[in-house]
């Protein structure tokens, strides 16, 4: 459960990007590779797992041509890297409904920053796709960049570190509950997002 934060409890606000932010969809990116590769949605969704080459991909272990060599393998489809590309990026499907001026209110107020588990293709799309929204945030943390990603304790210890505040100091909103559990386990104030509601309604309590 949510409990909205005191006025003068918080210094900070930390976002997550995918479904906090930007709105995402691994639907679609089954669909556009299935359509390459001539065979069903579902059947690839079925094949597809957050395995060690995710993993990697996302703290800059490996590069965009090994991860779609992965998948060439444990999806049993010989798209091209640009296919596969292509695909990769249509989890992208747009802003979270009413996200932008609750983002660009809440920066005349407190300094908003943004930390995402993601990787390098992902990156070098939404930076120029999203480009508006993603300008409230005085940094991004990414995980292909630091070489942690969330739930990690080490992650958050990273992102703290460098924001330069206290973490009983940053409010955290995610929309995963391993990730607000982690956060929380390293003392950052945290909002599990299941809708820009949630945000709208922890804006509020704080005054903005």
């Amino acid at each position: 459960m949510n409990l909205p934060p005191a006025p003068s409890s918080v210094d900070v606000l930390l976002f997550d990007l995918g479904r906090v932010v930007l709105d995402i969809s691994f639907d679609q990116v089954m669909a556009n590779w299935a359509g390459h590769a001539g065979c069903e949605p579902a059947d690839l969704a079925r094949r597809f797992v957050v395995n060690d080459n995710f993993k990697h991909h996302e703290i800059g272990r490996i590069d965009d041509a090994a991860f779609f060599a992965s998948l060439r393998q444990s999806l049993g489809i010989g798209l091209t890297d640009a296919q596969f590309l292509e695909g990769w990026n249509a989890i992208f499907t747009g802003e979270m409904p009413g996200i932008a001026p609750l983002l660009a209110g809440a920066a005349q107020r407190l300094p908003l920053y943004a930390f995402s588990n993601t990787n390098p293709a992902h990156v070098a799309h939404f930076s120029q796709a999203y480009a508006d929204v993603l300008s409230h945030f005085r940094q991004i943390f990414l995980s292909s960049s630091i070489g942690l990603r969330k739930p990690d304790a080490e992650a958050y210890d990273h992102v703290v570190k460098a924001i330069g505040v206290p973490a009983s100091r940053i409010l955290f909103f995610d929309d995963s509950a391993a990730n607000i559990e982690g956060a929380r386990a390293r003392g950052l104030c945290t909002i599990h997002v299941t809708s820009t509601d949630d945000v709208a309604r922890t804006l509020a309590a704080l005054r903005i």
